[in-house]
């Protein structure tokens, strides 16, 4: 997809604050001098059996894209693809589940679009707002911040363990919690306390949304393995091969840009490049108010680690210690 968006003309109107040319999470347009609108919209196939589960982690997958840029989601419209062959009850439960997650966001769902398609697919159009002055973007990564991840990793993994029925229920129920978890509470945190960049990790996994905010900032970044939260039997799925086909087209698309420095198994190295539903925020934060978000994140319940730092533009984008 990228190949493709950078030969769009870019535009130049002084009131798009944030577009196509760092590859960040939503589009951010100046409205006035203390409202700026941010607009974002994704979709994609079902990752689970359960219609209303789906809808919840869809709709949780487009609403991260507003929190990553530090904004409250105000507006969405649905998205949907369906089959005729399927009961429209599937249907009303997956609509059902997504209006649910907007609604705990404090957003509203006010229609959408379907179309007929051989394969469900759904997810949503958002809208939502910030102050101008408080848009977080992933391109402001500064050296000496520290790395902050707000959920564990490892649900490409997951899902696949899931579909060969090789997952525990209770390793499941976890993963399906995490994916459909909203990243309200992580967005206040990081602005409470003065996060310098963020961008939310899905499909291209940690280290390939980690180099692009590395790239956007100008500065590389050190992730720590060892400081790593993964689910439940994410490394035990890994270990019997259960890695998504994303995976390996990320780790492509990407290996020439990493340097190892630690000494990784095939399969610790995959989990990295993983590709993830409905993941955590990465937040570029110094270390003063780290150790705050976390420790504010822990007291409600929430995930929250230090999983590396930004250091100045080196020969490698990242490098795994």
């Amino acid at each position: 997809m990228s190949q493709v968006l950078r030969h769009l003309p870019l535009p130049q109107d002084p009131r798009l604050m944030v577009g196509l040319n760092t590859a960040d999470d939503a589009a951010v347009y100046r409205l006035n001098d203390e409202q700026a609108l941010i607009q974002t919209v994704d979709f994609f196939t079902p990752m689970v059996d359960n219609p209303y589960l789906f809808g919840q982690i869809a709709a949780a997958n487009a609403l991260s894209d507003i929190y990553a840029m530090g904004g409250k989601p105000l507006l969405a419209l649905n998205i949907v693809c369906f089959p005729d062959c399927l009961s429209p009850n599937v249907l009303q439960e997956i609509l059902r589940g997504g209006a649910d997650k907007v609604l705990e966001a404090g957003g509203i769902v006010a229609g959408g679009h379907s179309v007929r398609d051989d394969e469900p697919k759904y997810g949503l159009a958002v809208t939502g707002l910030a102050p101008p002055g408080r848009i977080i973007t992933n391109a402001t990564a500064r050296p000496g911040d520290l790395l902050v991840l707000t959920k564990p990793l490892g649900s490409g993994i997951i899902i696949t363990g899931c579909k060969a029925g090789l997952v525990s229920g209770r390793a499941a129920q976890e993963a399906f919690a995490a994916m459909s978890s909203l990243n309200k509470e992580a967005s206040a945190a990081m602005l409470r306390y003065n996060a310098n960049a963020c961008t939310d990790i899905t499909g291209f996994g940690l280290l390939g949304h980690a180099t692009e905010m590395a790239l956007a900032s100008r500065v590389s970044l050190e992730i720590e393995f060892a400081s790593l939260p993964f689910l439940p039997e994410t490394a035990e799925m890994a270990r019997m091969g259960l890695i998504p086909g994303g995976a390996y087209d990320n780790k492509t698309h990407l290996e020439d840009k990493i340097a190892l420095e630690r000494k990784l198994k095939p399969e610790e190295l995959m989990t990295m490049f993983d590709p993830q539903t409905s993941g955590g925020l990465l937040v570029s934060i110094p270390p003063a108010g780290a150790e705050k978000m976390i420790s504010d994140l822990t007291s409600r319940g929430i995930s929250g680690a230090v999983i590396g730092r930004v250091k100045p533009s080196g020969e490698k984008i990242i490098t795994v210690v």
